[in-house]
């Protein structure tokens, strides 16, 4: 037996779509990029939704539609996927890094002051494996600082704040369907907006900068003339191949969203007695999304001196586990560890100690829809079984 982190499992349904969208003979933005984004609004009860090719472009986009560029920072948790740090880059500007608080692993809202200055353009939170970040005093800092929200909800699909879903709080919010997560069309982003004017700049900015897409300019009363072009956009566009896929699941959505729970509900309930092994922070205002099940392997939050040794003992770990067929990840990475933002920016682990331990010391178990209870409880019986 082989237990993957993760694995996509597609229904006939999902082909069938797929299968209607290819014999249609359109393939690229066009219906059905249009009712997924109709859904994903209903869904996360946002005003627009806006189809694009990755969370990496959705980021991207919502910089450029608020001009960001050369000079400007934007600050960054330093334990997050790179690409929340590559868009600011991208651009010409220089990213902050941003301590984590350890247990939730999202950004220490505490430590947030600290990093602004007088080029601070914009603070990117990240939802960080379905757990929402702290929102209340990120935008009450925000508000005070007068700065900008953008939301990295690329893990944060059925991830709520309140019982507000993320992606409704900053001036955008940007999710991924790569394979790993709840929901995916293969590659492809979202980004969400409640802002009238920068929901159609930015659908303006995916298509090359076009006034109006070619699917409205195709079925509009004159078919044979091209639109006018008032930005340098980009092609960020997601096909309608992609979009059959998302909308066949997201009818779905609860269904699978439910399913991540329980499977997580159960490594809690196994889990909850090992003193070595801290699980995914609760609280009664969060509803997590379960994008993953990321742990604490042995680090308390206060013995730094040890992240070293740690991080050796849970790499022996996940080899172990690895030999016994069972697949697991570090949760992620700290950014100002990799070599691109430790060189720029002259940086060392101990700059961001929370972020440097959770890169040594996390650990992700398998969670994927279609895990079956015998699969899990196999893997918990290798887990309590370990010679920790």
């Amino acid at each position: 037996m082989y237990i993957p982190i993760s694995k996509t499992i597609l229904k006939k349904k999902d082909i069938t779509y797929v299968s209607k969208t290819l014999k249609s003979g359109w393939l690229v933005q066009g219906k059905n990029v249009r009712e997924f984004e109709n859904e994903f609004c209903n869904y996360t009860n946002t005003k627009h939704s806006i189809a694009v090719t990755s969370c990496t472009t959705a980021l991207y986009l919502s910089l450029v539609a608020i001009n960001f560029s050369h000079n400007d920072e934007a600050i960054v948790p330093a334990f997050t996927w790179i690409s929340s740090a590559n868009v600011v880059e991208h651009l010409g500007g220089k990213v902050k890094f941003c301590d984590i608080d350890i247990k939730t692993f999202n950004i220490d809202e505490d430590k947030l002051e600290s990093c602004i200055t007088k080029k601070t353009k914009v603070i990117i939170i990240v939802h960080l494996f379905g757990l929402s970040a702290n929102i209340d005093k990120i935008m009450k800092i925000a508000k005070k600082y007068n700065l900008k929200v953008i939301e990295d909800a690329a893990c944060g699909l059925g991830s709520y704040y309140k019982n507000r879903h993320v992606g409704n709080f900053g001036i955008t919010g940007c999710f991924s369907f790569h394979p790993r997560k709840s929901l995916t069309t293969g590659e492809g982003g979202m980004i969400t907006t409640n802002d009238d004017h920068l929901a159609q700049k930015i659908r303006v900015l995916r298509d090359h900068g076009a006034q109006i897409s070619d699917f409205q300019r195709h079925n509009g009363p004159k078919p044979y003339l091209l639109p006018e072009f008032p930005e340098a956009g980009f092609n960020f566009r997601m096909t309608d191949i992609q979009a059959a896929l998302g909308v066949s699941q997201i009818k779905r959505l609860k269904k699978i969203l439910d399913e991540r729970k329980n499977i997580a509900f159960r490594y809690d309930k196994a889990f909850d007695n090992l003193p070595w092994l801290y699980l995914p922070f609760q609280d009664d205002k969060y509803i997590h999304g379960y994008q993953s099940y990321p742990c604490i392997f042995k680090f308390d939050g206060k013995s730094y001196s040890d992240i070293t040794k740690v991080g050796i003992q849970r790499n022996k770990f996940m080899e172990d586990l690895e030999k016994k067929g069972i697949s697991t990840r570090p949760a992620t990475h700290a950014v100002h560890m990799l070599k691109y933002y430790r060189e720029k920016y002259n940086l060392n682990p101990m700059d961001f100690p929370n972020a440097y331990a959770a890169n040594n010391c996390s650990i992700s178990f398998p969670l994927f829809n279609g895990f079956s209870k015998t699969e899990q409880e196999f893997v918990i019986k290798e887990v309590k079984n370990s010679n920790i």
